[in-house]
């Protein structure tokens, strides 16, 4: 049965609704950042610019960087915004627009999240990069999608049994990164950390920082930043990863999540040239992606 028009919304030009783009817009490897303003600071790496367009926080541009073509799209911040950006992708290459039929043969995209973190282990230094092994939804978002078959619940049993977590927030979700894509940006590589990256739905209290309010649980950071299962502990917190591990996941597409570690919560630590770092980790992930 075609999709409904409520479900699937176009634009009068027949683009997807929030992002502005269709389907010839759109390369099959996609970079993910936050801000809008870091979009021109990767494509500036590019040979060419074929497309651009900007609509909301959602601003997009596709070219060539050593031959490849990828496009860089910017999704704010979020983990609601993620489910935007992530399923309209996903609809501009796996459903004919006209028809609003699902198409017979569906593609997978490679999406590469590059953003900034703050690492929560006094071993991961300011300046250093980390891959997301892992993504830890505690914002609640992927509860709304079938994820029982993509989820690690015995992971998450003990995080919740060492966290003591509240009965009434929603789940702890684990969902792990595609291990081929991850691949191509470790072998070879210089010295990459690697560690479960919890995403949170807020910067301040959902992460542990206290200004003017109380904490619902004031040793929710250190719970957090102690807990081991196996080989893995929890590196870093952010806002988007598990949103698009998961997402990505369920739809069939890849996808990595690389941080560039600007701050250490640990140690107190603040890179003295954050801008510096990021573009070093916008350099390196190009130069992968082209390999």
């Amino acid at each position: 049965m075609p999709i409904k028009e409520s479900e699937l919304i176009l634009n009068p030009d027949g683009s997807v609704y929030h992002l502005n783009l269709k389907p010839e817009n759109l390369a099959n490897t996609i970079i993910f950042v936050g801000d809008p303003d870091r979009v021109s600071k990767i494509t500036e790496h590019f040979d060419s610019i074929e497309f651009e367009t900007h609509k909301r926080e959602f601003k997009t541009q596709t070219g060539h960087y050593k031959g490849k073509r990828i496009t860089v799209i910017s999704t704010g911040i979020g983990s609601d915004n993620i489910d935007i950006v992530l399923n309209e992708l996903d609809a501009l290459v796996n459903i004919n627009l006209e028809t609003r039929e699902i198409n017979a043969n569906l593609v997978s995209l490679d999406i590469i999240r590059i953003g900034t973190s703050g690492s929560l282990q006094a071993d991961i230094p300011v300046d250093s990069f980390l891959l997301s092994s892992h993504g830890m939804d505690i914002n609640g978002t992927l509860h709304s999608y079938q994820i029982e078959n993509i989820s690690h619940p015995e992971i998450e049993d003990a995080f919740i049994k060492h966290s003591d977590w509240h009965q009434n927030k929603s789940r702890p979700i684990i969902i792990e990164n595609s291990s081929s894509l991850a691949e191509k940006f470790t072998v070879g590589a210089q010295k990459i950390f690697k560690g479960i990256t919890v995403t949170a739905n807020g910067f301040y209290g959902p992460q542990g920082r206290v200004l003017r309010l109380a904490l619902q649980d004031a040793d929710v950071n250190n719970k957090i930043d102690t807990f081991k299962f196996k080989d893995f502990r929890i590196t870093n917190l952010e806002m988007e990863t598990s949103a698009i591990y998961g997402l990505s996941k369920l739809l069939g597409h890849r996808a990595v999540s690389l941080n560039a570690i600007i701050a250490n919560r640990a140690n107190g630590t603040f890179s003295e040239n954050p801008e510096g770092i990021v573009n070093n980790l916008i350099q390196f992930a190009l130069n992968k992606i082209a390999e």
